[in-house]
């Protein structure tokens, strides 16, 4: 679902992808795992999906933007995975899209400029603005983690 808005859109591109790996599987050529060649087939399939609806990628001047905070390491102990991945998962889809490719898939923002038609900039701009985003939300998640451990406690006396 990292791609996709809902459940059944992720549903059907899955099926659209292994309807493309079951359609090319003569064409792999076992030099590198079959793992990354499904998983890129996988990605080029939700990619294709995210260019049919023609997202406007906003490019804002990344020297203008404020660097993200770094996060103290106890923030991730206090916020389940299941948790940062909604959070993820809730970004704007070109964000949560550029996200994706470069924090979890690995992709440089060259790569990701051509997967996307977009500038390497933009890519940039982009992923800075996906993480401050997400660190706000983080923050404010465990915000409110804390605020109910507190409150949980100070009924308990």
């Amino acid at each position: 679902m990292r791609y996709s808005k809902s459940r059944e859109e992720a549903e059907d591109l899955l099926q659209e992808g292994f309807i493309k790996v079951f359609r090319n599987i003569q064409h792999y050529t076992a030099t590198g795992s079959f793992e990354g060649w499904i998983r890129k087939i996988m990605v080029n399939t939700a990619l294709e999906a995210i260019r049919k609806k023609k997202i406007d990628y906003h490019a804002f001047d990344v020297s203008d933007a404020e660097e993200p905070q770094e996060l103290f390491p106890d923030v991730f102990d206090k916020i389940a995975v299941k948790d940062l991945l909604r959070i993820i998962q809730d970004l704007p889809i070109g964000f949560k899209t550029v996200f994706n490719l470069y924090a979890i898939e690995g992709y440089q923002h060259k790569e990701i400029s051509d997967m996307l038609g977009i500038s390497e900039s933009t890519s940039r701009s982009q992923l800075t603005r996906a993480r401050q985003i997400l660190q706000q939300k983080i923050k404010n998640q465990s915000g409110a983690i804390e605020s109910l451990k507190r409150k949980t406690v100070e009924s308990g006396k």
